[in-house]
């Protein structure tokens, strides 16, 4: 058995393989380690030229995820996956600096405390040649951190750490996986303080690859928070949802005044508004809400049939309560607006199930984190899932 496992979670990193592997060898040098590669599925090879290298190096495990995606279920995978008794996360861009790996592990070994950040934040540790702009968005997520952590982090976006295996045991049925910050989810999924030290490193530039954080992340890291503060009762989905369906707020406003301005019927004008924002909302949400169960070729258009489908039903509540309530005395605009958004519940609930299949992923995702605890209980020995 390691002593430490290195968990590296890729996505298109084929060109950081190698030098990856070599700089956590010459840090490690004198520890009995291994190194995780999660991918998933890179249509650049990585988990085939990760493979590769483990042929010959006994030290490299490659697990490759299939129709799974997100960098915090990637890295408790292959935190399951391995029976170390310290897990450290880096990521697989070689911005993390390896070298601080041996300082990590030995706080935790000396017993004082049970989590290690690499920190951009502290003493010894800078942000590089970050931009003013990722400065100032790392500097806003770290004060909404302070919101939902019992322990104080100077780093809270940081996804470089190490930590004691019981800490994952504490903590890995109530994290969120939502988006990146796997640092913070597990902080914040913790019902006490943490023992937490911190390291100082420079951020390095990326050499190989391209970078993965797009206006997605920023929307993940929303949905983290809004996870830990609600504690899990409202699906977080539902929160994107209801901000697409505030886009399909408006746009039905708009196509509702020009429409009714043009001479077409109360009731024509909110039916042709309705079908457009649903068909708009549809694309909205493949892309942003149910990203995860995103459709995709084929699975994009039968998806929209069936959408199209249920919300036929959704399209008739929709309207049918913006008259009632416009015949009233309710201001049209008004009453349209309404009606949307009564259908837009309609339509969140009845298409996560039926089109995006949402819970039957949450199921499988369940299954396979029991059957990788299961295993690791049963058998210490064993590292693979």
């Amino acid at each position: 058995m390691p002593e430490v496992a290195i968990v590296v979670p890729t996505l298109n990193e084929r060109d950081n393989i190698d030098p990856l592997i070599a700089a956590v060898n010459r840090a490690l040098a004198g520890v009995d380690y291994e190194i995780v590669f999660v991918d998933d599925d890179s249509s650049d090879g990585t988990a085939d030229h990760a493979r590769a290298v483990a042929q010959s190096n006994p030290r490299v495990r490659v697990i490759q995820r299939i129709g799974r995606r997100g960098l915090s279920s990637a890295v408790l995978e292959g935190m399951l996956a391995s029976s170390a008794p310290y897990v450290g996360v880096l990521d697989g861009d070689m911005q993390h600096d390896e070298s601080i790996l041996p300082a990590m592990l030995d706080k935790l070994r000396a017993g004082d405390v049970e989590l290690v950040v690499g920190t951009r934040n502290a003493e010894g540790g800078s942000m590089g040649e970050f931009s003013s702009h990722r400065v100032a968005l790392s500097g806003l997520g770290q004060k909404l951190s302070a919101v939902v952590s019992k322990s104080e982090l100077s780093d809270p976006m940081s996804g470089f750490f190490m930590l004691r295996r019981p800490l994952l045991d504490e903590v890995m049925h109530e994290l969120s996986l939502t988006g990146f910050k796997i640092l913070l989810d597990i902080v914040a999924s913790a019902r006490r303080p943490l023992r937490i030290a911190e390291i100082g490193y420079t951020f390095r530039t990326r050499k190989h690859g391209e970078s993965k954080l797009d206006a997605l992340v920023s929307i993940e890291f929303l949905e983290l928070l809004i996870d830990k503060i609600t504690r899990g009762w409202v699906p977080v989905s539902y929160f994107v949802f209801g901000l697409v369906g505030l886009v399909g707020v408006g746009l039905n406003a708009v196509i509702l005044y020009f429409l009714r301005h043009a001479g077409y019927t109360f009731a024509a004008s909110q039916t042709w508004a309705g079908a457009i924002v649903s068909c708009v909302n549809y694309f909205l949400n493949n892309r942003l809400t149910f990203r995860l169960n995103r459709l995709r070729g084929i699975h994009l258009w039968i998806g929209f049939l069936v959408f199209v489908l249920v919300c036929i039903v959704g399209l008739f509540i929709n309207v049918r309560v913006a008259v009632f309530l416009a015949a009233g005395g309710m201001p049209g605009i008004l009453a349209g607006s309404i009606g949307v958004i009564i259908g837009s519940v309609w339509n969140y609930w009845v298409t996560s199930v039926f089109v995006w299949r949402v819970n039957q992923a949450r199921r499988r995702e369940r299954a396979k984190s029991r059957a990788a605890v299961a295993v690791r209980t049963r058998n210490p020995e064993a590292g693979c899932l």
